[in-house]
């Protein structure tokens, strides 16, 4: 299976089509259309993801150009009262709409969405990820552990809300260290 992921741009017939998908996934994901106090974000994607310098959003198209997950990426921007001195919008990325399709699960693609994130925050010089996901989600809890992040914070809330963060490894190399001839697996 071929698929490509490219970085959400202005043309108003992409954003039409990734905020169709979203709606659909939200719909079959949690039950619910459009809350306004949650969907922002989808409604204004150019004012969340493309816009700002150091936010994206990417988007995973199959052979036939059809839409099968995304995932954004963007400077923390809430203000939980525990996280008040923890995240800032400097050093702090956060992950949103990370959905495929459930035809598309199970095979890699949301673990290669989150590493075109992780390395699109590495790029961008944050140094950590945060993101809240909810227990009752299949598999949500286990994809994020499995991808590094530890939980922070189990609100104990009706919709099972836990908060998340990863510390973005850098790995630099000395000059002297570019001439070696192995690989090093990390």
């Amino acid at each position: 299976m071929k698929v490509n992921i490219k970085e959400l741009n202005k043309d108003s017939n992409d954003l039409m089509e990734v905020r169709e998908f979203l709606f659909k996934m939200i719909k079959k994901e949690f039950g619910y259309d459009y809350v306004p106090e949650w969907h922002q974000d989808v409604m204004n994607l150019d004012e969340y993801y493309i816009n700002p310098e150091r936010n994206a959003f990417f988007v995973a198209y199959s052979e036939d150009g059809e839409i099968i997950g995304t995932i954004g990426i963007r400077a923390y921007d809430k203000n939980f009262e525990q996280f008040k001195h923890l995240y800032s919008n400097e050093t702090t990325s956060s992950i949103w709409r990370l959905f495929v399709d459930r035809r598309y699960r199970r095979c890699g693609l949301a673990s290669k969405m989150f590493s075109v994130a992780e390395n699109f925050a590495k790029d961008s010089g944050y140094r950590d990820i945060y993101l809240h996901t909810h227990k009752n989600l299949d598999g949500a809890l286990r994809f994020w552990t499995k991808m590094g992040f530890v939980v922070t914070l189990d609100q104990g809330d009706e919709l099972e809300t836990v908060h998340m963060e990863k510390y973005i490894k850098k790995l630099e190399i000395s000059p002297q260290a570019s001439i070696l001839t192995y690989t090093l697996k990390i």
